[in-house]
């Protein structure tokens, strides 16, 4: 998958700084290419900056700037992953041409190909190749005769991506990449988890703070995602306004979650339930396929009640995963005591990663 979408340079890289730019937590790890291997250097979880409107390049900088304080890595290089209010990914049928071109008939026409128009974009593409079960279907022909193939487009607002360039220069880094958050996930899984990634079908649900976004994958494949406007910060407040106690204190609750506030915690997660439930049927009827395992990632895949929860609402296995199987470790000793409760909040800043090696 490792879609690069800004910035596609066709160099490996040998290290890497990543950084998941989250609503409240900003998630970020040092990476090495090791042989045929990766190693985890460092990993670094801190408050994302606090600002009313619009994060500016210079707030950004600053962060970056603490981001790497605390990764003590040497690289200049950054993967920045970007979140589903700034950028959006989607499949598209286009003709046959490079990528140069298909960014600028995106950019020329996007409400024909993706049905919104978003002018001021920058967009990349990645052509999906046809999965080893999947039947060759009969030509279909563009409008001037060219056969069309499936493409997955991300894109941002082009003044969005330059800001994002003007702070990561005034940090001192490098912009190697900018990735939609919601391909993160994809990235990592294929790593961590190759034989389920390759054969089965399955759903990635990544529960972030303001959203959840579900990615569902065929063979290798991602067939379709979505975003739902529901996240960790909304089980919070929930649970705070129901038991009349502190946001802290309903944040601790969530993750150890006792029994007693069981239905409390029903009533909140039966939305998003609903959403990802419907998101799933779609796909199933769309492919024909069976979805039985959905791995959850972010920080509410801590909490095994949410997990049994959703698993009763979803009517499939429901169980987190580790997007760091596939790393060999060189942390700290306080970090690698602490890896095991951090690991399901780092795949997308690990899948950002992975689009530059």
């Amino acid at each position: 998958m490792a879609l690069p979408f800004f910035n596609g340079a066709a160099k490996k890289r040998d290290q890497l700084i990543s950084v998941d730019l989250g609503a409240r937590t900003t998630k970020a790890v040092h990476l090495q290419r090791r042989g045929d291997g990766y190693v985890l250097a460092r990993y670094a979880l801190l408050d994302a900056p606090i600002y009313e409107k619009r994060l500016s390049a210079e707030l950004l900088a600053e962060h970056l700037r603490g981001v790497c304080q605390l990764l003590e890595a040497k690289t200049r290089l950054v993967s920045l992953a970007i979140g589903v209010n700034d950028s959006i990914a989607r499949h598209a049928d286009l003709p046959q041409m490079p990528i140069s071109d298909m960014r600028q008939v995106l950019k020329n026409n996007s409400k024909n190909h993706l049905q919104q128009d978003l002018s001021g974009y920058v967009f990349d593409c990645f052509i999906v190749p046809p999965r080893p079960s999947q039947k060759l279907p009969e030509k279909s022909k563009a409008t001037n005769g060219s056969p069309k193939q499936r493409v997955l487009v991300a894109g941002a607002r082009k003044q969005f991506v330059e800001e994002m360039q003007a702070a990561v220069k005034s940090s001192g880094l490098i912009a190697d990449r900018i990735v939609p958050g919601v391909i993160g996930p994809v990235n990592a899984f294929e790593l961590a988890m190759p034989d389920i990634f390759a054969r089965e079908s399955i759903a990635l649900v990544d529960i972030g703070f303001k959203n959840t976004s579900i990615c569902l994958l065929q063979e290798g494949e991602l067939i379709m995602s979505r975003v739902v406007a529901i996240g960790g910060d909304k089980f919070t407040n929930g649970l705070a306004e129901s038991l009349g106690i502190s946001y802290a204190e309903a944040e601790g609750i969530k993750v150890g979650m006792p029994a007693e506030v069981q239905s409390n915690m029903e009533t909140l997660l039966l939305p998003l339930g609903r959403e990802l439930r419907a998101s799933i049927d779609f796909f199933e009827h769309q492919q024909d396929k069976p979805v039985n395992r959905v791995f959850i990632s972010g920080g509410s895949a801590r909490s095994e009640l949410i997990l049994q929860m959703l698993k009763t609402e979803l009517l499939a296995e429901c169980k987190p995963w580790d997007p760091l199987t596939f790393l060999q470790s060189e942390l700290p000793p306080q970090q690698a005591a602490e890896i095991d409760q951090v690991a399901p909040q780092l795949a997308v800043a690990v899948g950002a990663a992975m689009a530059a090696f």
